[in-house]
């Protein structure tokens, strides 16, 4: 019986194939750890921005504190002891450019070497507090501390003192801590992806093995599947797999009883049906009854033909044939023998059959030596026979049978050949199905091209059917060469 193919097993589960579990389970886990990592990173960044802040601002805030000391009060006036040194130290920064600039509110300008922007007018100094605030200097984005000092008497005038340096060092500051940061974080993602994955793999391997069982077996295979070591969820899916296995296997046996009790017991009534009419025939003189006797007779013996043929079909299940032994069969001379059986039959049917001898350079036996195939010999005699018979019964009275043997290469060739109407190419493929029959000539039941099919395939071969030019089937069975030992 020929498998389900993809087709029939996608129809018959309407199922929608998805990805590999293996893949699901992996983005699963690695998701979320992408998205852990970009939540570290991000906050990763947040801590070492502020950490850089924090140092720029209390740079600024040293810077600040160190200018106002330039700037001293005197009576109701300023002192700006601001040396060239001095300038210089707080202008020269090896990594960035200082701004700097010391005013009187509402802005007089004292000293400085750029002009900054105040603090919000919303923002109310502190005397001795400092402030730091985002502003942008010649289109350049930077850090500002400010300072508001008292002086004078009673301390009623106020002096501001800003000191400002670009964003850049500390954005670059805080990337730096960000990669150093998340480097081995990103390098320990990975190595713990790899990990995961190979655990995956590790735990899905007895679902990969149950799949290698079940891709391995030959679709009749009804065997209990066999597995050691696999986890309780695996087990329970095989032992699943194992119940449906023996309720087919149960229905499958109940199915051949039923057919086989059925064809046995209906062997004796139809042969007494065939005798009886043949009697009544030969008693008859009434031309109208023996027409119809004489139907009887063809409907009896077509009757016993399908029985027989259902017989065979029931012995051809790949349970029942792997019960039988296997032994060498010489294909020429079992060939040779049936076409020479089968002769008074075909002399019958007005069908001239004959068989073309294997060619061969060093004698007959050395021929059919090369024409071996290990296999049941009964049933493949049941094969031929039914080839045979099958081209006697459609080609027609009148019509040429040939069966020819060779060998080519790793495989014995057996073909039957008729110049009858043949076979539609088109049809070629649903005669191989049971009780489908090619032609509305002949006397067959539909089971003769199916039972050969099933057999060839049980024995590892193939079945192909060839129209004939100008008119006529050609049907070749290929069954692989054995040695025989």
């Amino acid at each position: 019986m020929p498998g389900p193919t993809d087709d029939d097993r996608a129809e018959a589960l309407d199922l929608r194939v998805g990805s590999p579990l293996s893949r699901q389970l992996l983005w699963w886990i690695v998701l979320p750890q992408l998205v852990l990592w970009l939540v570290g990173a991000f906050v990763t960044y947040s801590v070492a921005s502020n950490y850089a802040n924090q140092m720029v601002d209390r740079s600024l805030f040293q810077t600040s504190r160190a200018l106002a000391r330039q700037v001293k009060p005197i009576d109701n006036g300023l002192l700006i002891d601001f040396p060239r040194a001095a300038r210089d130290i707080i202008e020269t920064d090896p990594d960035d450019t200082v701004y700097y600039m010391v005013s009187t509110p509402p802005g007089r300008f004292i000293l400085g070497n750029q002009q900054l922007p105040p603090p919000s007018e919303r923002v109310q100094l502190e005397n001795d507090q400092p402030y730091f605030y985002d502003a942008t200097v010649r289109e350049t984005r930077v850090r500002v501390a400010a300072l508001l000092l008292p002086y004078g008497e009673g301390g009623k005038e106020r002096l501001l003192v800003q000191v400002a340096k670009s964003r850049a060092s500390r954005e670059a500051l805080a990337r730096r801590i960000l990669i150093d940061t998340a480097l081995p974080l990103s390098g320990l993602i990975v190595l713990m992806t790899l990990i995961v994955w190979a655990g995956i793999r590790a735990g899905l391997a007895p679902l990969s093995r149950l799949r290698r069982l079940v891709e391995d077996r030959h679709p009749n295979d009804l065997n209990p599947i066999r597995m050691t070591a696999a986890p309780a969820e695996v087990h329970a899916l095989v032992m699943a797999l194992n119940s449906l296995l023996a309720s087919v296997r149960r229905n499958v046996e109940t199915q051949k009883r039923f057919i086989s009790d059925a064809a046995h017991q209906l062997r004796t009534p139809l042969a007494g049906v065939k005798s009886q009419a043949e009697l009544a025939l030969e008693a008859a003189q009434e031309p109208q009854l023996r027409a119809r006797l004489e139907r009887v007779r063809a409907s009896a013996m077509r009757s016993a033909h399908l029985v027989n043929q259902l017989l065979t079909l029931a012995r051809a299940e790949p349970e029942s044939a792997m019960k039988q032994g296997q032994v060498p069969v010489p294909i020429g001379p079992l060939a040779r023998e049936l076409t020479a059986e089968l002769v008074p039959r075909a002399l019958q049917m007005g069908v001239d059959l004959g068989c073309d001898e294997p060619e061969s350079h060093e004698g007959e036996g050395r021929a059919d030596n090369e024409l071996v195939v290990i296999g049941n010999p009964l049933l493949l005699r049941e094969a031929l026979v039914n080839l045979i018979d099958n081209a006697m019964r459609y080609a027609g009275r009148g019509s040429l049978v040939t069966v020819r043997t060779r060998r080519e290469g790793e495989q014995v060739v057996v073909e039957v050949e008729d110049n009858g109407p043949g076979i539609p190419t088109a049809d070629h493929a649903r005669v191989f199905e049971r009780f489908v029959r090619g032609s509305n000539d002949g006397t067959g039941c539909g089971l003769g091209l199916p039972i050969v099919r099933e057999i060839i395939l049980q024995h590892g071969g193939s079945v192909s059917l060839y129209n004939v030019v100008p008119h006529g089937l050609r049907v070749r069975v290929s069954l692989p060469v054995r040695a025989r030992t």
